[in-house]
């Protein structure tokens, strides 16, 4: 019993890393008033990066800063896309998830045709990963709560209008925050792949972004409502696990109990409906 305990608790760690770093991401982009459903992208462009440049190099910190700057790179792009092209949040954001999704694929079967499997040897540490996720909890809570910065990145989500009449430029932090929203993205995908596999499969990222941006909502645009939330579902990966671990696949589809943290997630944001205050100006193009 006490190894079982063990293995979920590893198990709901495992998950959680990645889904509250990207949840840490989406709070600091949607806080400076900017929709980020491409969360998924950023993660999964991250995972990518992370495992190819840990194989180019043999060198795993090497494969997390790749990961952090393609994340990043994409974040960048959303920011561009809604703040200088005036594209809807949403759309972007799609947009991105699915050309992530495509060009990804596209790159790991060249590589299976090629013969090169998108795998390394070298990997995370799942509990390590587990503990620097929590301080980055912590250090978005507090810019975001008790520095100045954190004061203004607010106001854009806010109030735009207010903010940019006190001499601050909205559509400079809004750039700033959603490039360091898909960075921490892209550290979740890093998390994801070389705590993990140690390998890139396609999508592998398996709608974790958009579980990322239910944990914000969830948490109420808080970072520690959206760590909590985070735990809360990996707790249904887990409960999945268990489940299975215990033999109820013998009894239930094994498909309805993958479908665990969905329906936590589904509930959980049912259950919220109409109480969540986002920030006001969130998803305005204007």
């Amino acid at each position: 019993m006490d190894h079982l305990f063990a293995a979920v608790v590893l198990a709901a760690l495992r998950y959680w890393t990645p889904l509250v770093l990207a949840a840490m991401g989406g709070v600091l982009s949607e806080r400076a008033g900017v929709i980020n459903i491409g969360l998924e992208a950023m993660m999964l462009g991250g995972a990518f990066a992370a495992i190819s440049g840990a194989q180019a190099t043999g060198n795993v910190f090497l494969g997390i800063a790749a990961g952090v700057l393609v994340g990043g790179l994409i974040g960048l792009l959303h920011a561009a896309l809604t703040q200088a092209l005036r594209v809807p949040h949403i759309l972007s954001g799609v947009g991105l998830n699915l050309g992530a999704l495509g060009l990804t694929t596209y790159a790991l079967r060249q590589a299976e045709a090629s013969g090169t499997a998108l795998a390394t040897p070298v990997r995370l540490s799942p509990e390590a990963m587990a503990a620097a996720a929590a301080l980055l909890v912590a250090i978005v809570w507090f810019v975001l709560a008790r520095t100045a910065l954190g004061l203004r990145l607010r106001a854009c989500g806010e109030n735009p209008e207010a903010a940019r009449s006190a001499g601050i430029s909205v559509e400079r932090l809004r750039y700033g925050a959603v490039t360091a929203s898909g960075a921490l993205a892209g550290l979740g995908g890093a998390a994801l792949a070389l705590a993990g596999l140690g390998a890139f499969t396609e999508n592998m990222t398996a709608g974790r972004g958009y579980i990322a941006l239910a944990a914000v909502i969830f948490g109420r645009w808080n970072p520690l409502g959206a760590a909590g939330a985070a735990l809360f579902f990996s707790l249904g990966v887990a409960g999945e696990i268990t489940l299975q671990t215990l033999g109820m696949s013998r009894i239930i589809p094994p498909d309805f109990l993958t479908l665990l943290p969905y329906v936590l997630t589904l509930i959980a944001l049912a259950g919220i409906a109409g109480r969540s205050a986002a920030p006001a100006a969130l998803g305005r193009t204007d």
